[in-house]
């Protein structure tokens, strides 16, 4: 497969919407499944105390530790918080919309930076606009796909600063984030954390926090996951691929992508279910299995690179039978 120094486009919906209705009449059931998931605060307070726990205990410890259990062990539980961020922006955890945000800045608590309101702005457009330049912030700018390429320096230093190339993203969004008693919030909460962190454990313990969340989502096998989920690396046509790997319990499920694009009202501990109960609609579709091989193969294949994505000028609306299946599948993303 040759690499196209440009972006896939089409003139289509995302297939999430066909593919939900189809679902929904062949199974109704899966309806069931639709809910909240309040074990999900568990996670959040097992996660946040992990994470603060090992920040004390290399509060005096040289800065080589500090860098590789960042890597090696830190990261984990700060991306299973940042996908905790995702529940609770979809109001996956509690049943009223404001206990999520608070859920989502509580996890928010051990990242160093504020980013969970912003988060949620973004994210929630990403399902709505998907592939839409403007709209859609997951998807990288033209000159981004340009200044990387497909080389493996240019792969290797987008991935290590993609916290960096995210927030610079952001600045072309045509939706620009609110500044609203929950950003405000956010902000106190989290640089109020900065500085008592800093406080009563030391600085070494902020750079222990801030590492780890750095590699959680850069060069890092868990950094695969921005290439698994909508990067065309096993089929040029498909445009949501799912991981499902040994660590799909660690990330919360969040591999399973198209499951949660088909139906985003679907908690995390839900979504194997869907795919359980309707397999013929994902069997078909090709998977990933290994982050450690999906990065490899990002890094060092020439035949991938930012440009690997499907891209439509703006939204296009599912035809009329099947709006109603998409309002459902979308009923997280407007409460």
């Amino acid at each position: 497969m040759e690499y196209n120094h440009d972006f896939t486009y089409v003139d289509e919906p995302v297939p999430h919407y066909e593919r939900v209705h189809h679902i929904m009449k062949a199974h109704p059931e899966v309806k069931k499944l639709i809910g909240k998931s309040p074990v999900t605060a568990v996670w959040i307070a097992v996660c946040v105390s992990i994470q603060f726990v090992l920040a004390y205990l290399l509060r005096d410890q040289s800065w080589w530790l500090i860098v590789a259990v960042s890597w090696f062990i830190g990261a984990f539980p700060a991306h299973a918080l940042y996908i905790i961020y995702h529940e609770a922006c979809h109001n996956l955890i509690f049943k009223k919309a404001t206990n999520n945000i608070y859920a989502g800045i509580v996890a928010n608590l051990s990242s160093v930076i504020p980013t969970y309101v912003a988060f949620k702005t973004y994210h929630l457009r990403h399902h709505s606009h998907m592939g839409v330049p403007g709209k859609d912030a997951d998807l990288p700018d033209a000159w981004e796909a340009k200044l990387i390429d497909n080389y493996f320096i240019g792969k290797a230093l987008w991935l290590l600063f993609f916290a960096v190339f995210q927030a610079i993203r952001t600045a072309r969004y045509e939706e620009k984030i609110r500044i609203d008693r929950w950003l405000i919030l956010n902000y106190i909460v989290m640089f109020s954390a900065d500085v008592a962190i800093v406080y009563f454990i030391g600085w070494k313990a902020l750079v222990y926090l801030g590492l780890s969340f750095w590699f959680c989502v850069g060069l890092h096998p868990l950094g695969a996951r921005w290439i698994q989920e909508h990067y065309l690396v096993l089929d040029p046509k498909q445009e949501t691929f799912s991981y499902y790997g040994p660590l799909s319990l660690i990330t919360l499920n969040v591999g399973y992508h198209n499951e949660h694009h088909d139906i985003p009202a679907i908690p995390w501990n839900n979504l194997p279910k869907l795919k359980k109960i309707a397999p013929e609609f994902y069997d078909n579709l090709k998977y990933h299995t290994s982050y450690s091989k999906l990065l490899l193969q990002f890094l060092f294949s020439q035949e991938i690179g930012l440009f690997s994505r499907i891209v439509r000028k703006e939204r296009i609306e599912p035809p009329s039978k099947i709006r109603r299946s998409q309002v459902m599948s979308e009923a997280s993303i407007t409460e």
